[in-house]
């Protein structure tokens, strides 16, 4: 119990703490494709795909999270 109240309070502290600053580096390495998006469509999962691009090219995922992903998309 006591391990999960100070993940908790750790994750509200860091994100308090993240600098605004920080989003426009973040929008250029995601993009906005997921805006409106639900997967429902072929052209949603484009959208998905290319922010998932952006994501592994940034190594923000693990290789093999883009793999894992890679695999779960395929037709």
């Amino acid at each position: 119990m006591l391990a999960s109240s100070l993940t908790c309070a750790l994750i509200a502290a860091g994100c308090g703490a993240t600098a605004p600053a920080s989003a426009p580096g973040l929008r250029r390495v995601v993009g906005t494709d997921l805006i409106g998006a639900r997967g429902a469509t072929p052209a949603d999962e484009r959208k998905i795909g290319r922010t998932v691009a952006g994501i592994c090219a940034a190594s923000i995922w693990t290789r093999d999270e883009c793999r894992r992903h890679d695999e779960a998309v395929k037709p």
